[in-house]
């Protein structure tokens, strides 16, 4: 039996980014994690979702889709786009690249993502987009 599950599009515009972090904090929030690992699915999202929005579709027309699911103690979720993808994942991962720093980014979105889950995978391909798969898993108090 497949474990619950969620799957959310929409359009790549940054007021969505808020929808889309609060969407998958009430779909973990099935499994009564803590507020702080809440804090911290909220933080990862947003920063996967507003890379896909910046960094893969750089104002253009777009999807992003989250996909969710729920384990026994935690959760795996997907940020994909269809955008112009990474050319090198080690490097856009390094604590500061930005590949923008004319428009104030920090270069952190990856190291922050890092900071809150356990797991971190990161596809790409140039000219496809970018898939960046979260697993966080819940530690009861």
């Amino acid at each position: 039996m497949k474990n619950n599950f969620m799957k959310l599009e929409f359009s790549a515009k940054s007021q969505n980014e808020s929808f889309a972090r609060v969407t998958v904090a009430s779909f973990a929030a099935q499994l009564d994690p803590t507020l702080e690992d809440i804090t911290e699915i909220k933080t990862a999202i947003s920063e996967a979702v507003t890379n896909a929005i910046i960094h893969g579709y750089e104002g253009k027309e777009g999807i992003v889709e989250i996909t969710a699911e729920l384990m026994e103690n935690g959760i795996i979720m997907t940020v994909s786009d269809n955008g112009k993808g990474i050319e090198n994942i080690e490097q856009a991962r390094q604590p500061l690249y930005t590949s923008k720093p004319t428009e104030g980014r920090s270069g952190m979105g990856f190291t922050v993502m890092e900071m809150f889950m356990d797991k971190i995978d990161v596809e790409s391909k140039v000219g496809s987009g970018t898939k960046v798969c979260m697993t966080k898993y819940f530690r009861k108090a």
